[in-house]
């Protein structure tokens, strides 16, 4: 599998300023998955970050990159406990709750909604979205947002600034292991 789709849909993460993202890929097969996972983890556990395959079916893996240690700060919310406690997660464990997330995910027939918390959404928006029902919300970006308009914005134009410049990098020849910052 292509580093370039990595960088395209991580740079965010890479780069230490969103704590995850998530994509979809094909794959040959099972094994196939596993050896490009493996070969990422070891390029990218030094800089703090870890890659997950959250669903595999019919040769497309859920791909999860994210800041562990980032993760653990962001679900150290009040708000972000309480969605997660109402879905059956316990919240006391930042790794038992990506381990849930996958359980979820190939279980539910929809796409769980509390993923957002995860990739380092805010959980007032993550909540506006499940109060909602996705409707009514205030802008759309990276995701819907139910809360403070300006920092979602904000955060919308980093990432995609970011986006940009590490696929410019990448395209200019750096690794993945080289545009993954330290955290």
């Amino acid at each position: 599998m292509s580093e370039e789709l990595l960088v395209r849909h991580c740079s965010p993460t890479l780069a230490g300023i969103k704590t995850g993202n998530m994509f979809s890929c094909f794959f040959a097969g099972d094994i196939d998955m596993k050896k490009c996972i493996r070969c990422w983890n070891i390029q990218l556990t030094k800089k703090g970050l870890r890659v997950l395959p959250l669903r595999f079916y019919n040769n497309r893996a859920v791909i999860y990159v994210y800041r562990p240690a980032q993760l653990r700060k962001d679900l150290w919310n009040n708000t972000a406990e309480e969605i997660l406690r109402e879905r059956g997660y316990t919240t006391n464990n930042s790794e038992q709750c990506v381990v849930h997330l996958r359980k979820r995910l190939s279980e539910c027939d929809e796409f769980p909604h509390e993923v957002g918390l995860f990739l380092g959404y805010p959980p007032e928006d993550v909540q506006g979205f499940i109060e909602n029902k996705a409707d009514s919300c205030k802008c759309i970006g990276c995701w819907k947002v139910y809360g403070n308009v300006n920092a979602a914005q904000e955060a919308f134009a980093k990432f995609k600034n970011c986006t940009d410049e590490y696929c410019s990098k990448f395209a200019e020849g750096k690794t993945i292991e080289q545009l993954a910052v330290a955290g």
